[in-house]
């Protein structure tokens, strides 16, 4: 039996938009890196870079730079990302810290 790739796995799962905000969520919680990686994932789920690209006006060449492991995204660069896939960030209290 022919194992398949991991994000072939959750393909259907990151289509569906409850699922993209908890992956999503988690994935920030572990970090800038983790976060990209996850976005990348979620964008390649949902049409790829090519679309993204079109519906931000971002080059397709400067969104896979920006979401590498070293990349370094402006703020504004997420915030058109996410709310090309029908999401927007939220600030929410953190239990972490007193």
């Amino acid at each position: 039996m022919k194992l398949r790739d991991i994000s072939e796995t959750f393909e259907n799962d990151l289509q569906d938009s409850d699922f993209i905000i908890g992956y999503l969520e988690l994935s920030l919680n572990k970090g800038l890196p983790t976060f990209l990686m996850a976005l990348r994932e979620v964008i390649q789920a949902n049409g790829g870079m090519s679309l993204i690209s079109h519906k931000t006006d971002l080059g397709r060449e400067s969104l896979y730079k920006t979401l590498s492991e070293s990349g370094n995204p402006q703020f504004a660069t997420i915030d058109k990302i996410l709310h090309s896939l029908g999401l927007k960030l939220a600030i929410t209290i953190s239990h972490n810290n007193p």
